[in-house]
């Protein structure tokens, strides 16, 4: 119930105002956003990767709504590459598919989707396709295809949902290609005629999809702060001779840095979630939504104004 109304609150514009107009409410946000410009997520990044953390930079924005918008957040995406590259930090490039015009087209938001990675292959750099809504499913894993099969896993990778139950099959039909594919729960309110609507269900579908990709695929990124399912990937390599180099695991900014720091000191591959910029209000009710407990501390300060 909770996390459907945390979901429904990130596309209120009136929630929005509320929570922007409170002190502590606007802290809170920053536990889960590196702030709201490049130079202050870099800076986040630095600190990330001297204690030995990798990163992927997300400029948090979705749904543009005119091709002007959709070419700007693609020299966006160049401008950071290239800022990467300077900074000469451990952090590659995420992105949507909606920032670049997908709802206005194919076309539109293949051009600059190869923009961008023109510009990452020529620097050496990777880019990580986000998945958005299930509306978003087949059409995102289409063009996934076709860049895929021109820049390879070096270039771009993209995104599976566990809780889509067209998932598992999704993988085993990626798997033979080489895509590198991060593996995630899901973060939206989907209904249950494609996706589980059960914590239990996801986990199960979860744990196989895993264990598939830590078999078969191409460098995975299991992406979770779950430590049953992160013990649960560590006794299948271990059991299965899958070496630690071979897969990462993935975390969201702000969430269990002491999990983080454990797993990157014992010698497995972690990588950080960092997300930032000024549209970071949905991305953060649906953080809030993948965790209850916070719920009470947001009412709390709420009540208090």
């Amino acid at each position: 119930m909770l996390r459907r109304l945390f979901i429904y609150l990130s596309t209120q514009q009136w929630a929005y105002r509320l929570l922007l107009s409170n002190r502590l409410t606007r802290a809170m946000a920053w536990r889960f956003v590196a702030g709201e410009d490049l130079e202050t997520a870099l800076r986040a990044v630095r600190d990330l990767n001297a204690r030995g953390i990798r990163a992927a930079l997300d400029p948090l924005g979705e749904n543009v709504a005119t091709e002007a918008e959709a070419v700007a957040a693609a020299d966006e995406a160049i401008a950071i590459l290239r800022r990467i590259e300077e900074a000469g930090v451990d952090a590659y490039l995420s992105i949507k598919l909606t920032q670049f015009g997908l709802d206005l087209g194919d076309d539109l938001c293949r051009a600059q989707l190869r923009r961008v990675l023109d510009c990452a292959r020529d620097l050496g750099h990777f880019v990580r396709i986000d998945m958005e809504g299930s509306a978003y499913t087949q059409r995102t894993l289409d063009l996934f295809d076709e860049v895929r099969r021109e820049y390879g896993p070096e270039t771009v990778g993209t995104v599976i949902q566990a809780y889509l139950y067209r998932s598992q099959a999704d993988i085993e039909r990626l798997i033979p290609t080489g895509a590198r594919l991060r593996l995630v729960k899901g973060a939206y309110n989907e209904p249950p005629e494609i996706a589980y609507p059960a914590k239990a269900d996801v986990d199960r579908a979860y744990r196989i999809e895993m264990e598939m990709l830590l078999a078969r695929g191409c460098y995975p990124a299991l992406a979770t702060q779950d430590e049953r399912l992160i013990g649960r990937a560590q006794g299948f390599a271990a059991a299965e001779g899958i070496d630690e180099s071979r897969f990462e695991f993935q975390m969201l900014y702000g969430v269990r840095r002491d999990l983080q720091e454990r797993l990157a000191a014992t010698g497995y591959n972690v990588r950080c979630y960092v997300p930032y910029g000024t549209q970071w209000y949905p991305y953060f009710m649906r953080r809030l939504a993948e965790r209850p407990a916070n719920v009470l501390f947001i009412l709390g300060n709420l009540l208090r104004r």
